[in-house]
């Protein structure tokens, strides 16, 4: 899939089941795992060993998982389960009738561990056919190869800007994304507000909040 190079193959049909038969799977996990999930598939497995690429410490592997869907809606649980049974980074590819989606989740350190990691968040591109689909296998290193794909899945919302490394990317989108939300909150007041002083601050305070976005 996605024209990877034939030494990363693996097609391997994976038990859904591996992902919640244990204790800590809620009711409601395993069955968002049966209803949402016809079958997966372990297509790819990128590497030093299996294409030619500098090994890096914090990204030794990515796997590429197919999970063919039963609806086109997936629970973002779903995959944070697998993330956490799988101790490699992973690059989703979910199929809903013949259309295609790449989800890929920035992936950091724990803090706790240092060969475990935690998904701070998900990207996904839209629906499309698999061969439109904006992931290409560019880099030199196992680093650069997923720091291209998460960019490449997030399209504009993590564009580089001025040689920002992927992390300063996502700390940026973040503020963004806290910024926006305050500026929304403030507009709803405004709306709401009789005042004509009070809605002439909230007014002012909007106007601060984006020339701030404009910085960020």
């Amino acid at each position: 899939m996605l024209n990877l190079p034939n030494a990363t193959e693996f097609n391997r049909r994976i038990p859904k089941q591996k992902f919640y038969d244990n204790l800590s799977v809620t009711p409601a996990l395993k069955k968002a795992f049966t209803d949402q999930i016809k079958v997966i598939y372990w297509r790819n497995k990128i590497a030093p060993t299996t294409v030619n690429l500098a090994a890096s410490d914090s990204v030794t592997e990515i796997e590429v998982f197919e999970i063919r869907l039963n609806t086109p809606d997936l629970d973002e649980s779903i995959l944070r389960q697998i993330d956490r049974e799988i101790p490699y980074h992973i690059l989703f590819l979910l199929e809903y009738s013949g259309q295609y989606r790449a989800v890929i989740g920035y992936k950091e350190a724990s803090t706790s561990s240092k060969t475990a990691f935690k998904v701070d968040r998900y990207y996904s591109t839209d629906w499309m056919d698999e061969d439109s689909l904006p992931v290409h296998l560019e880099g030199l290193s196992m680093d650069a190869v997923y720091e291209n794909f998460v960019r490449q899945i997030a399209g504009e919302t993590l564009a580089e800007e001025n040689g920002n490394t992927l992390k300063e990317s996502v700390e940026q989108q973040k503020q963004r994304e806290q910024i926006e939300k305050q500026i929304a909150a403030l507009e709803a007041k405004i709306r709401k507000e009789k005042q004509p002083k009070k809605k002439f601050e909230l007014y002012q305070a909007v106007e601060i909040l984006k020339e701030r976005l404009k910085n960020v």
